[in-house]
């Protein structure tokens, strides 16, 4: 998990500026990034229990899940490729870990 984080770090601080299709977009965007960075440090500052995991991988899988939204929206070309494969990886692999060990956490 230290890897997928430290990689996703990595691509949100590589990341261009993003281009925006229109005002709204542009504010979005700035969210969704915003968002994405709060969610990777909150990873790292999980508590130990499996209830503080189990919640804070909710957030995580929710905070992808918005942000991928306003990726697709707003991004195109290989921009929009590279950062929706970004957070559509991680969602997945947090959705992943929530199945097979958050059972009714």
């Amino acid at each position: 998990m230290r890897t997928s984080l430290l990689a996703a770090a990595c691509l949100l601080a590589a990341a261009a500026p993003a281009r925006a299709v229109d005002g709204t977009c542009a504010r979005d965007l700035l969210v969704a990034q915003s968002s994405q960075k709060t969610a990777i440090e909150r990873l790292e500052m999980l508590g130990d229990s499996d209830a503080d995991r189990c919640r804070g991988w909710r957030q995580h899988v929710d905070t992808m899940r918005r942000a991928a939204t306003v990726y697709g929206r707003c991004l195109s070309g290989a921009e929009r490729s590279e950062r929706l494969a970004q957070v559509q990886g991680s969602e997945k692999e947090f959705s992943e870990m929530l199945r097979t060990r958050c059972k009714g956490r």
